[in-house]
């Protein structure tokens, strides 16, 4: 008998302009005190402050974590995780980027259930009891993180992204205002597209797809098609960066249940052991994956194609399918993604990498669901293609 298709979304999504508005009435029917877990540039551009007043005013209290200063790992969880016990909170509230709504997942599902967060890999621990509540409000458009059941964490020790998925991750309200992404950088606005686009296409090639992931993936796709590039040069274009954030959320829902694929498997071990942003990663890995794979999906790569070009709707699956590559490679080089070298990976760091970084990408079990699957020899090749891919 064929298992029955799952999809999993936070109980509550509020979305579009002025969604930060209701912060504090959400949050006074979760808890009393939250800990805001955050970064120095979300405290810089007034956005902690602001969040603090809101739930002041809806009488709950607050204290602030600002120890996310990079991709989010164990020692941010650690540290997080001893703040909010000695502050006595009862709810959690992440606001930013991916990193720090991972590292406010960690933190709520360890709080209650107890070990460490590395203890959760594999379902090796399932969490039993409920999470710390937790309300996730994301200012960029790109992880999709506030709308999916899983964490990334780097293990400092081992120096491995651990890819943890359990339905105790997802956040239990997410707060999307397409208003706290104005203030994203070009670059950050260009890697993090890249990255919901990473998500909505390796969703729909995923083994594990279904008709309702396919719904969310496509919108998505077109979305993105539509914004991403008026976003990128034109930070204060409302329209686009509103597009950008449904697009993102979209894009989250379609990967947690569907799955991502060889992208992100590959893309990790980059950010473990070079420190890339997992935006920037997921984009200078994409065009080329896709060329790898394509032969293995053309007709998911055509209705791909179609939605970037209207012309591709006269053409073969074979031909269209082509189109969705070349739309993306264009896509990458006008968002002046680099590729690994121009990033500044030494190259013979790089190549004494690549047996470790295959074997750490096939461990993540995400290749596994990419239509075509490589062994580590072919994920080595990829990697070295990827060095000096021109898009």
């Amino acid at each position: 008998m064929e298992t029955c298709k799952t999809f999993q979304m936070p109980p509550t999504i509020l979305y579009q302009q002025h969604s930060f508005e209701q912060i504090g009435e959400k949050a006074t029917l979760l808890g009393k005190k939250a800990l805001i877990i955050s970064d120095q540039i979300m405290q810089k551009l007034g956005y902690v402050e602001e969040c603090q007043q809101k739930l002041s005013s809806h009488t709950i209290e607050s204290a602030i974590f600002l120890g996310v200063a990079s991709e989010p790992n164990d020692q941010y969880v650690d540290e997080a995780l001893q703040l909010y016990t000695d502050e006595k909170c009862d709810l959690i509230i992440s606001l930013g980027g991916g990193s720090c709504i991972d590292t406010a997942k960690a933190v709520a599902v360890v709080a209650t259930n107890g070990g460490n967060i590395e203890d959760y890999v594999g379902l090796k621990k399932v969490a039993q009891i409920a999470p710390v509540p937790h309300i996730a409000i994301p200012t960029t458009a790109g992880t999709g993180s506030e709308a999916t059941d899983v964490t990334v964490i780097t293990n400092s020790a081992t120096k491995v992204k651990m890819m943890i998925k359990q339905p105790a991750f997802m956040p239990n309200v997410a707060i999307v205002d397409p208003l706290l992404t104005l203030s994203s950088p070009q670059k950050v606005t260009a890697a993090t597209g890249v990255d919901a686009l990473s998500h909505a296409i390796e969703a729909y090639i995923s083994k594990k797809a279904h008709p309702m992931t396919d719904i969310m993936a496509l919108s998505a796709i077109q979305l993105i098609s539509k914004n991403l590039y008026r976003a990128f040069t034109d930070g204060q274009d409302i329209e686009a960066r509103e597009g950008m954030s449904l697009a993102a959320l979209q894009a989250g829902s379609a990967f947690s249940n569907a799955s991502v694929c060889l992208v992100h498997g590959m893309s990790r071990p980059i950010g473990a052991l070079f420190n890339v942003p997992h935006g920037f990663s997921n984009a200078m890995l994409l065009p080329a994956v896709l060329e790898y794979s394509k032969d293995s999906c053309i007709d998911r790569l055509a209705d791909i194609g179609r939605i970037f070009s209207s012309d591709a709707t006269q053409l073969s699956d074979e031909e269209a399918a082509e189109v969705a590559v070349q739309s993306v490679k264009d896509l990458c080089k006008a968002l002046d993604i680099p590729n690994l070298e121009t990033w500044g990976i030494p190259r013979e760091e790089f190549v004494s990498a690549l047996e470790k970084m295959s074997k750490d990408a096939i461990d993540s079990g995400s290749p596994g669901n990419n239509p075509k699957v490589p062994s580590e020899d072919k994920i080595a090749d990829l990697y070295q293609v990827c060095y000096e891919y021109q898009f």
